[in-house]
């Protein structure tokens, strides 16, 4: 048996689209048929991904560099959306960087600097959508976090506080975004392979760095950016339809809580 996602002619916009969770999830999307508009701060690093992208399926690709951090490239970003494509079906807040440390190696502006990265630019762009998503009868928003969002570890700030801000703002705008048939929902990450773990590698030998990790996990492996894209298309998708406020955590098990 197959399934029909639902997705076909669908427009996404994808923060943090360049590699890792973010490329994949905008390969599986034009798989579908969805057209999908990229953003990343790189530009020639952007182009090659949207590049990449477009050999993936039939629908259509746009590439916008900038910051999500900054207002103005927000509200471009969905204006290019609505101008290429016609409107905004899909949104996944994915933009984010690994920011783990002690409260003492933290300046006010290290707290603010995460917090429009990983709270504000999801907030703004979710603004920014929601209108195009109710003229189309619906939408679905998808927040990326971490299985420390809902239980953090020491040495885990600011991330940890921020995305449980994001996991709060999954389930407000769930609450509220119902009647408009616009779902909500976050992925909370464990250990999965991305270019973040993979600049962490010694000697450039990610090999070494996965097999070193995976027996961390209870499943026994790191997860593949895939096995991100295709929630992300799920949770999306008309197969998904009673599924809104939850946030899924995506580590083979790692999480204490559910």
């Amino acid at each position: 048996m197959t399934f029909d996602l639902g997705l076909q002619g669908k427009t996404a916009i994808i923060t943090g689209a360049s590699d890792g969770l973010g490329l994949a999830t905008a390969k599986r999307f034009v798989a579908e048929g969805a057209n999908v508009v990229m953003n990343a701060r790189r530009a020639e690093h952007l182009s090659a991904a949207a590049d990449a992208v477009a050999k993936a399926g039939n629908g259509g690709v746009h590439a916008q560099a900038g910051d999500v951090t900054d207002p103005g490239h927000c509200e471009s970003l969905v204006t290019a959306a609505a101008d290429r494509f016609g409107g905004v079906d899909i949104l996944v807040n994915n933009a984010g960087a690994s920011a783990a440390f002690k409260l003492e190696a933290l300046d006010d502006a290290a707290w603010e600097a995460d917090f429009q990265l990983k709270v504000m630019a999801a907030v703004r762009l979710s603004r920014l959508s929601v209108p195009h998503m109710r003229a189309r009868g619906g939408g679905a928003i998808v927040n990326a976090s971490i299985g420390g969002g809902k239980a953090p570890s020491a040495g885990m700030l600011p991330t940890s506080v921020m995305r449980s801000a994001g996991l709060n703002l999954t389930k407000s705008l769930a609450n509220e975004l119902a009647p408009d048939g616009i779902r909500v929902n976050a992925i909370c990450i464990g250990l999965l392979k991305s270019a973040q773990w993979e600049r962490r590698a010694e000697d450039g030998d990610v090999a070494a760095l996965y097999a070193s990790l995976g027996p961390k996990v209870p499943l026994g492996r790191v997860g593949e950016a895939e096995d991100y894209a295709d929630l992300a298309a799920f949770l999306c998708s008309a197969r998904a339809a009673y599924i809104t406020g939850t946030a899924v955590n995506l580590d083979g098990g790692m999480c204490p809580t559910l």
